[in-house]
């Protein structure tokens, strides 16, 4: 599947879904899920933990409030437990599940960040991989427009680089 790069800061996108980068708890606290919690307005962080908790790499729908957006897909890539840490696995099962909700949604357009890295344990390469890999290997019913989006000049750099490798 074909997919872009984009740099900036998610809750400034503009697509039906946007995925959060969530614990199993579903709590929006810091990093991606602080920035979407603080633009969406309204009380996204109260209906998300409503839905919780999830599976490590299952997902979470809610509305997107003032986002530019239909809803948030809150994508479960690191457990709020034990050592709170990302694994390769739940970082490609939550990339995975995200997609696919997002097209039981009827989705056309999805961004989402690098999941699994910061306060969850990965470095940002090795998650960028994952992500990368995991969204060219989607087959998609209707989503044409996947954007995955990192925030710093270094981030994006490496996001740009792994994702032309990965689409040849």
């Amino acid at each position: 599947m074909q997919f872009d790069t984009v740099q900036g800061d998610i809750a400034q996108q503009s697509a039906d879904a946007l995925v959060n980068a969530a614990g199993t708890s579903l709590r929006m606290g810091s990093g991606v899920a602080g920035a979407l919690r603080r633009a969406a307005g309204g009380p996204i962080n109260d209906e998300a933990t409503s839905k919780g908790p999830v599976g490590l790499g299952a997902v979470a729908v809610t509305d997107a409030y003032d986002l530019d957006a239909e809803y948030v897909i809150h994508a479960a890539a690191m457990p709020h437990y034990g050592d709170g840490q990302a694994t390769r696995e739940s970082i490609a099962d939550a990339t995975r599940n995200a997609l696919a909700r997002a097209d039981e949604l009827d989705c056309e357009s999805v961004v989402l960040p690098v999941l699994g890295t910061g306060a969850a344990g990965f470095a940002f390469a090795e998650g960028a991989r994952i992500v990368c890999e995991s969204v060219d290997e989607y087959e998609p019913d209707g989503l044409s427009d996947v954007r995955v989006i990192a925030y710093s000049d270094d981030e994006f750099e490496g996001l740009e680089r792994l994702a032309g490798e990965i689409r040849g």
